[in-house]
């Protein structure tokens, strides 16, 4: 087998197209085919073209990978349930997990910190933060030490804020302390805001 041509991707800019035997085999970025070293005229078996289309799978989704943390940041798990969606090699996911780490992009500590930053103020309990927390895979430990150590974070302040709101939709209090023992808040807490 011969690698036939390489040229520029029509639809995605900074990949590039392998034609082996003068059929489209596979798709790099320009790194992987720096680093690969992959040339016109170049002569491969089986195992090198399986090895080449399984980088080309990796630079896919860790460029998807990368797409869904410029939106907003993510936990590891949610990396992981992606892939699993998805269905990447389990190979591939190791290595955009790897990889993310390497470069600063994924880190479950930083991620709770922004989350409980951004949910501050918000009529978030401290319980319904843990457990939302806990769902996207944050260990425990770390949740804990976030939300101790969190400036923006008042339990009481978010019961406050969260009373005011919603007094007004409730005309019995037994409802209202329904609603807000719902959201996570202890009954003893929801009692002396209300008092």
């Amino acid at each position: 087998m011969k690698i036939t041509k390489i040229s520029p991707a029509v639809k995605t800019e900074g990949r590039y197209n392998v034609f082996v035997d003068d059929k489209y085999s596979f798709s790099l970025d320009e790194l992987q085919l720096v680093d690969l070293g992959l040339k016109s005229g170049q002569e491969i078996d089986e195992v090198q073209l399986a090895e080449y289309k399984s980088e080309s799978d990796f630079g896919k989704n860790y460029v998807r990978a990368l797409d869904l943390i410029s939106r907003r940041l993510r936990s590891e798990r949610e990396i992981r349930d992606y892939a699993f969606r998805k269905q990447w090699s389990k190979e591939n996911a190791e290595r955009v997990v790897e990889r993310l780490y390497k470069y600063g992009y994924l880190d479950d500590a930083k991620f709770a910190r922004v989350f409980v930053s951004s949910r501050s103020g918000r009529g978030f309990s401290q319980r319904r933060m843990m457990a939302e927390l806990a769902k996207k895979g944050i260990k425990k430990e770390v949740v804990d030490e976030v939300i101790n150590s969190s400036k923006d974070f008042s339990e009481t302040a978010s019961l406050e804020k969260l009373i005011a709101k919603k007094r007004a939709h409730y005309n019995d209090d037994r409802k209202l302390v329904a609603y807000l023992a719902r959201q996570g808040f202890r009954y003893d807490d929801i009692k002396a805001a209300l008092e």
